[in-house]
């Protein structure tokens, strides 16, 4: 049986939430709360490949310290922005 709609996007964003180091969760997770909802499949693909990677990897990606692969590059910008904001926002 295959996945329903819903249920991935519960999965996504349980992986988003949970990936095993916090600053990885405080990235990813409330960027997750606030799109996923809305994003095409081909994104939800796209942000699940990028789940699929290891958070050492992923960290300095998302801190401008090293170059994601072209393949992430536009959604780790994206959710980079996300979060750049999110941060501004609560330090006013």
């Amino acid at each position: 049986m295959s996945e329903t709609p819903v249920n991935r996007l519960k999965r996504l964003a349980m992986r988003a939430w949970r990936r095993g180091t916090k600053e990885m969760d405080l990235i990813l997770g409330p960027y997750a709360d606030a799109h996923l909802a809305q994003l095409a499949p081909p994104a939800l693909d796209a942000f699940e490949a990028l789940l699929a990677e290891n958070d050492q990897d992923l960290y300095p990606w998302f801190t401008g310290q090293t170059v994601p692969p072209p393949a992430h590059a536009p959604l780790v910008a994206e959710i980079a922005a996300f979060a750049h904001a999110r941060l501004r926002a609560q330090t006013g």
